[in-house]
Protein backbone atom coordinates (compact mmCIF):
# COMPACT_ATOMS: atom_id res chain seq x y z
CA UNK A 1 0.00 0.00 0.00
CA UNK A 2 1.05 3.57 -0.91
CA UNK A 3 0.30 6.37 1.54
CA UNK A 4 0.74 10.40 0.42
CA UNK A 5 0.62 12.97 2.67
CA UNK A 6 -0.15 16.04 0.87
CA UNK A 7 1.31 19.80 1.05
CA UNK A 8 -1.71 19.99 3.61
CA UNK A 9 -1.10 17.10 5.39
CA UNK A 10 -4.15 14.55 4.24
CA UNK A 11 -3.55 11.41 3.32
CA UNK A 12 -4.16 9.86 -0.41
CA UNK A 13 -3.45 6.43 -1.41
CA UNK A 14 -1.42 6.24 -4.49
CA UNK A 15 -1.96 2.93 -6.22
CA UNK A 16 1.83 1.42 -6.92
CA UNK A 17 3.32 1.12 -10.51
CA UNK A 18 3.79 -2.19 -10.41
CA UNK A 19 -0.51 -2.63 -10.51
CA UNK A 20 -0.32 -1.43 -13.85
CA UNK A 21 2.70 -4.00 -15.38
CA UNK A 22 0.52 -6.39 -16.89
CA UNK A 23 -3.13 -5.41 -17.89
CA UNK A 24 -4.29 -7.29 -21.15
CA UNK A 25 -5.34 -4.14 -23.77
CA UNK A 26 -3.46 -1.27 -21.98
CA UNK A 27 0.24 -0.26 -23.26
CA UNK A 28 -0.48 3.09 -23.12
CA UNK A 29 2.48 5.58 -21.81
CA UNK A 30 1.44 7.26 -18.31
CA UNK A 31 1.45 10.84 -17.88
CA UNK A 32 0.85 13.16 -14.97
CA UNK A 33 -0.22 16.24 -14.06
CA UNK A 34 -1.03 17.74 -10.38
CA UNK A 35 -4.34 19.41 -9.64
CA UNK A 36 -5.30 21.57 -6.56
CA UNK A 37 -7.67 21.33 -3.74
CA UNK A 38 -8.30 24.10 -1.29
CA UNK A 39 -8.95 21.42 1.43
CA UNK A 40 -6.72 18.36 0.25
CA UNK A 41 -3.95 20.33 -1.33
CA UNK A 42 -2.08 19.03 -4.77
CA UNK A 43 -3.24 15.89 -6.01
CA UNK A 44 -1.55 14.11 -8.40
CA UNK A 45 -3.96 12.77 -11.77
CA UNK A 46 -2.96 10.62 -14.78
CA UNK A 47 -3.93 11.16 -18.03
CA UNK A 48 -3.29 9.26 -21.56
CA UNK A 49 -2.42 10.81 -24.42
CA UNK A 50 -2.48 9.48 -27.72
CA UNK A 51 -2.03 10.18 -31.99
CA UNK A 52 -0.05 11.77 -33.82
CA UNK A 53 1.75 14.96 -33.64
CA UNK A 54 0.19 16.12 -36.84
CA UNK A 55 -3.51 15.51 -35.02
CA UNK A 56 -5.57 18.51 -35.81
CA UNK A 57 -8.33 16.96 -33.98
CA UNK A 58 -8.66 16.29 -29.72
CA UNK A 59 -10.90 13.59 -28.24
CA UNK A 60 -11.72 13.90 -24.68
CA UNK A 61 -12.85 10.71 -23.41
CA UNK A 62 -14.15 10.82 -19.77
CA UNK A 63 -15.08 7.41 -17.82
CA UNK A 64 -17.19 7.18 -15.15
CA UNK A 65 -17.97 5.21 -11.93
CA UNK A 66 -16.51 2.76 -10.79
CA UNK A 67 -14.06 2.50 -14.12
CA UNK A 68 -10.94 4.19 -15.37
CA UNK A 69 -9.35 4.80 -18.41
CA UNK A 70 -8.72 1.16 -18.87
CA UNK A 71 -12.28 1.15 -20.04
CA UNK A 72 -11.20 3.30 -23.52
CA UNK A 73 -8.11 0.68 -24.40
CA UNK A 74 -10.44 -0.58 -27.41
CA UNK A 75 -10.74 2.69 -28.82
CA UNK A 76 -7.68 4.61 -28.17
CA UNK A 77 -5.94 2.72 -30.80
CA UNK A 78 -8.26 3.30 -33.63
CA UNK A 79 -9.36 6.83 -32.69
CA UNK A 80 -5.51 7.35 -32.63
CA UNK A 81 -4.85 5.25 -35.83
CA UNK A 82 -7.17 7.65 -37.59
CA UNK A 83 -5.33 10.31 -37.13
CA UNK A 84 -7.05 11.80 -33.72
CA UNK A 85 -5.23 13.01 -30.53
CA UNK A 86 -6.63 11.19 -27.63
CA UNK A 87 -7.01 12.14 -24.39
CA UNK A 88 -8.05 9.63 -21.29
CA UNK A 89 -7.84 10.93 -18.02
CA UNK A 90 -8.22 9.07 -14.62
CA UNK A 91 -10.62 11.24 -12.50
CA UNK A 92 -9.25 11.85 -8.67
CA UNK A 93 -10.03 8.67 -6.77
CA UNK A 94 -9.42 6.37 -10.01
CA UNK A 95 -6.95 4.68 -12.43
CA UNK A 96 -3.49 6.18 -11.78
CA UNK A 97 -4.81 9.31 -10.20
CA UNK A 98 -4.47 9.87 -6.43
CA UNK A 99 -7.15 8.56 -4.29
CA UNK A 100 -8.25 10.66 -1.05
CA UNK A 101 -8.55 8.34 1.63
CA UNK A 102 -12.08 9.93 2.95
CA UNK A 103 -15.24 9.07 1.60
CA UNK A 104 -16.14 13.30 2.14
CA UNK A 105 -13.18 13.85 0.66
CA UNK A 106 -15.01 14.24 -2.67
CA UNK A 107 -17.63 16.10 -4.43
CA UNK A 108 -19.69 16.88 -7.39
CA UNK A 109 -18.09 20.69 -7.24
CA UNK A 110 -14.71 19.59 -6.49
CA UNK A 111 -14.48 16.93 -9.03
CA UNK A 112 -16.08 19.67 -11.85
CA UNK A 113 -12.95 21.91 -10.81
CA UNK A 114 -10.54 19.45 -10.81
CA UNK A 115 -11.66 18.56 -14.75
CA UNK A 116 -11.49 22.39 -15.23
CA UNK A 117 -8.23 22.41 -14.44
CA UNK A 118 -6.74 19.40 -16.14
CA UNK A 119 -8.57 20.66 -19.05
CA UNK A 120 -6.62 24.20 -18.86
CA UNK A 121 -3.39 23.18 -17.74
CA UNK A 122 -2.64 20.73 -21.19
CA UNK A 123 -4.48 23.85 -23.06
CA UNK A 124 -7.05 21.96 -24.45
CA UNK A 125 -8.90 23.87 -27.14
CA UNK A 126 -10.90 22.46 -30.36
CA UNK A 127 -12.12 19.53 -28.07
CA UNK A 128 -14.41 16.53 -29.61
CA UNK A 129 -15.79 15.55 -25.83
CA UNK A 130 -17.05 12.28 -25.77
CA UNK A 131 -18.79 11.17 -22.10
CA UNK A 132 -20.18 8.21 -20.28
CA UNK A 133 -21.80 8.06 -16.58
CA UNK A 134 -20.14 9.94 -14.21
CA UNK A 135 -17.58 11.27 -17.25
CA UNK A 136 -20.98 13.12 -18.55
CA UNK A 137 -22.10 14.69 -15.40
CA UNK A 138 -18.67 16.36 -14.31
CA UNK A 139 -17.70 17.02 -18.43
CA UNK A 140 -21.06 18.41 -19.40
CA UNK A 141 -20.82 20.89 -16.37
CA UNK A 142 -17.45 22.17 -17.93
CA UNK A 143 -18.48 22.57 -21.44
CA UNK A 144 -21.13 24.39 -19.91
CA UNK A 145 -18.53 26.67 -18.10
CA UNK A 146 -15.92 26.99 -20.73
CA UNK A 147 -18.18 26.18 -23.99
CA UNK A 148 -15.08 27.90 -26.19
CA UNK A 149 -12.80 25.23 -25.44
CA UNK A 150 -15.48 22.95 -27.06
CA UNK A 151 -15.77 22.09 -30.69
CA UNK A 152 -18.18 19.22 -30.54
CA UNK A 153 -19.48 17.19 -27.77
CA UNK A 154 -21.37 13.34 -27.55
CA UNK A 155 -22.77 11.64 -24.83
CA UNK A 156 -23.15 8.23 -24.17
CA UNK A 157 -25.08 6.95 -21.46
CA UNK A 158 -25.21 9.47 -18.80
CA UNK A 159 -27.16 12.44 -17.97
CA UNK A 160 -26.77 16.06 -16.01
CA UNK A 161 -29.67 15.17 -13.28
CA UNK A 162 -31.79 18.28 -11.73
CA UNK A 163 -32.90 16.26 -8.80
CA UNK A 164 -36.14 16.60 -10.08
CA UNK A 165 -36.24 13.61 -12.65
CA UNK A 166 -37.84 9.38 -11.68
CA UNK A 167 -35.09 8.04 -9.88
CA UNK A 168 -34.59 4.66 -11.75
CA UNK A 169 -35.33 1.60 -9.08
CA UNK A 170 -31.84 0.07 -10.56
CA UNK A 171 -29.97 2.96 -9.59
CA UNK A 172 -31.84 3.23 -6.22
CA UNK A 173 -30.29 -0.48 -5.84
CA UNK A 174 -26.97 0.70 -6.62
CA UNK A 175 -26.72 3.44 -4.47
CA UNK A 176 -27.42 1.12 -1.07
CA UNK A 177 -25.06 -1.17 -2.95
CA UNK A 178 -22.19 1.18 -3.11
CA UNK A 179 -22.77 2.99 0.72
CA UNK A 180 -23.74 -0.53 2.42
CA UNK A 181 -22.12 -3.48 1.01
CA UNK A 182 -19.11 -4.76 2.84
CA UNK A 183 -17.60 -6.09 -0.85
CA UNK A 184 -17.29 -3.55 -3.37
CA UNK A 185 -15.27 -5.93 -6.23
CA UNK A 186 -14.88 -3.21 -9.01
CA UNK A 187 -14.19 -6.04 -11.71
CA UNK A 188 -17.00 -7.50 -11.42
CA UNK A 189 -19.53 -4.58 -11.24
CA UNK A 190 -18.30 -3.77 -14.55
CA UNK A 191 -18.85 -7.57 -15.25
CA UNK A 192 -22.33 -6.80 -14.86
CA UNK A 193 -22.90 -3.93 -16.55
CA UNK A 194 -21.47 -5.36 -19.69
CA UNK A 195 -23.23 -7.38 -21.98
CA UNK A 196 -19.92 -8.87 -23.49
CA UNK A 197 -18.26 -11.36 -21.25
CA UNK A 198 -14.86 -9.49 -19.36
CA UNK A 199 -11.83 -12.45 -18.98
CA UNK A 200 -10.11 -12.93 -15.33
CA UNK A 201 -7.55 -10.95 -16.64
CA UNK A 202 -9.60 -7.92 -17.64
CA UNK A 203 -11.78 -7.89 -14.61
CA UNK A 204 -8.80 -7.98 -12.61
CA UNK A 205 -7.54 -5.03 -14.74
CA UNK A 206 -10.51 -3.10 -13.63
CA UNK A 207 -9.73 -3.92 -9.80
CA UNK A 208 -5.36 -3.32 -10.54
CA UNK A 209 -6.23 0.65 -9.05
CA UNK A 210 -7.86 -0.60 -6.04
CA UNK A 211 -5.33 -2.83 -3.90
CA UNK A 212 -7.43 -3.03 -1.06
CA UNK A 213 -10.82 -1.26 0.75
CA UNK A 214 -8.65 1.82 1.69
CA UNK A 215 -8.68 3.10 -2.38
CA UNK A 216 -12.05 3.02 -3.18
CA UNK A 217 -13.61 5.98 -1.20
CA UNK A 218 -14.03 7.98 -4.59
CA UNK A 219 -15.41 4.74 -6.11
CA UNK A 220 -18.04 4.30 -2.86
CA UNK A 221 -18.53 8.15 -3.04
CA UNK A 222 -20.10 8.76 -6.66
CA UNK A 223 -23.31 7.03 -6.38
CA UNK A 224 -24.39 9.31 -3.30
CA UNK A 225 -23.34 12.26 -4.71
CA UNK A 226 -25.98 12.24 -8.37
CA UNK A 227 -28.16 14.73 -7.76
CA UNK A 228 -31.74 13.18 -7.18
CA UNK A 229 -33.39 15.88 -5.34
CA UNK A 230 -33.74 19.70 -6.13
CA UNK A 231 -31.55 20.74 -2.73
CA UNK A 232 -28.68 18.56 -3.49
CA UNK A 233 -25.29 19.83 -4.05
CA UNK A 234 -25.09 20.23 -7.76
CA UNK A 235 -28.29 20.16 -8.65
CA UNK A 236 -29.00 24.16 -8.62
CA UNK A 237 -25.54 23.73 -10.73
CA UNK A 238 -26.62 21.73 -12.93
CA UNK A 239 -29.84 23.60 -13.85
CA UNK A 240 -27.72 26.50 -14.48
CA UNK A 241 -25.03 24.15 -16.90
CA UNK A 242 -28.43 22.99 -19.35
CA UNK A 243 -29.25 26.60 -19.33
CA UNK A 244 -25.30 27.45 -20.97
CA UNK A 245 -25.62 24.33 -22.66
CA UNK A 246 -29.23 25.40 -25.03
CA UNK A 247 -26.93 28.56 -26.30
CA UNK A 248 -23.93 25.92 -27.13
CA UNK A 249 -22.90 26.37 -30.54
CA UNK A 250 -21.30 23.30 -31.47
CA UNK A 251 -23.15 20.01 -32.55
CA UNK A 252 -24.37 17.11 -29.73
CA UNK A 253 -24.49 14.19 -30.81
CA UNK A 254 -26.71 11.18 -28.44
CA UNK A 255 -25.30 7.81 -29.02
CA UNK A 256 -27.26 5.56 -26.15
CA UNK A 257 -27.26 1.88 -25.37
CA UNK A 258 -30.08 -0.02 -25.58
CA UNK A 259 -29.52 -2.36 -22.77
CA UNK A 260 -29.01 0.13 -19.84
CA UNK A 261 -31.53 0.09 -17.59
CA UNK A 262 -30.02 3.36 -15.81
CA UNK A 263 -29.94 6.31 -18.57
CA UNK A 264 -32.84 4.25 -20.77
CA UNK A 265 -34.76 7.21 -22.47
CA UNK A 266 -32.01 10.29 -21.15
CA UNK A 267 -31.03 10.50 -25.02
CA UNK A 268 -34.40 11.77 -25.95
CA UNK A 269 -34.14 14.67 -22.99
CA UNK A 270 -30.65 15.62 -24.82
CA UNK A 271 -32.27 15.83 -27.89
CA UNK A 272 -35.03 17.63 -26.96
CA UNK A 273 -33.29 20.04 -24.63
CA UNK A 274 -30.58 21.20 -26.93
CA UNK A 275 -31.16 23.02 -29.78
CA UNK A 276 -27.69 21.88 -31.29
CA UNK A 277 -28.77 17.96 -31.29
CA UNK A 278 -31.50 18.78 -33.72
CA UNK A 279 -30.49 17.31 -37.18
CA UNK A 280 -27.49 15.03 -35.84
CA UNK A 281 -27.48 11.41 -36.71
CA UNK A 282 -28.24 9.95 -32.77
CA UNK A 283 -28.14 6.07 -32.78
CA UNK A 284 -28.87 4.23 -30.33
CA UNK A 285 -25.89 1.12 -30.13
CA UNK A 286 -27.81 -1.84 -30.16
CA UNK A 287 -26.61 -4.77 -27.57
CA UNK A 288 -24.72 -2.24 -25.61
CA UNK A 289 -24.93 -2.23 -21.73
CA UNK A 290 -24.10 0.43 -19.31
CA UNK A 291 -20.10 0.48 -20.24
CA UNK A 292 -20.62 0.53 -23.89
CA UNK A 293 -16.99 0.92 -24.50
CA UNK A 294 -16.56 -2.58 -24.03
CA UNK A 295 -19.75 -3.88 -25.62
CA UNK A 296 -19.63 -1.77 -29.04
CA UNK A 297 -16.32 0.00 -28.99
CA UNK A 298 -16.44 -0.51 -32.92
CA UNK A 299 -19.55 0.77 -33.82
CA UNK A 300 -18.86 4.25 -30.80
CA UNK A 301 -15.41 4.70 -33.21
CA UNK A 302 -17.29 4.57 -36.71
CA UNK A 303 -20.08 6.99 -35.48
CA UNK A 304 -17.41 9.28 -33.59
CA UNK A 305 -15.31 9.22 -36.63
CA UNK A 306 -18.43 10.31 -38.74
CA UNK A 307 -19.47 13.10 -36.61
CA UNK A 308 -16.01 14.73 -36.41
CA UNK A 309 -15.81 14.35 -40.36
CA UNK A 310 -18.91 16.09 -40.77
Amino acid sequence: MTRVTTDRGHTVYRTPDSAFGDLPGYEFAPNYIEVADGHLGQLRMHYLDEGPDTATETLLLLHGEPSWSYLYRKMIPLLSAAGYRVIAPDLIGFGRSDKPARIADYSYAQHVDWMRQFVAQLGLDGITLFCQDWGGLIGLRVVAAEPERFRRVCVANTGLPEGTEPVPKAFRHWQRFARWSPLFPIGKILQKATTSTLSPEEQSAYDAPFPNRRYKAGARAFPLLVPTTPDMPGAAENREAWQQLARFSGPVLTLFSDRDPITRGVDKLFQSRLPSAAGQPHAIMRGGGHFLQEDVADQLVEHLQSFVAA
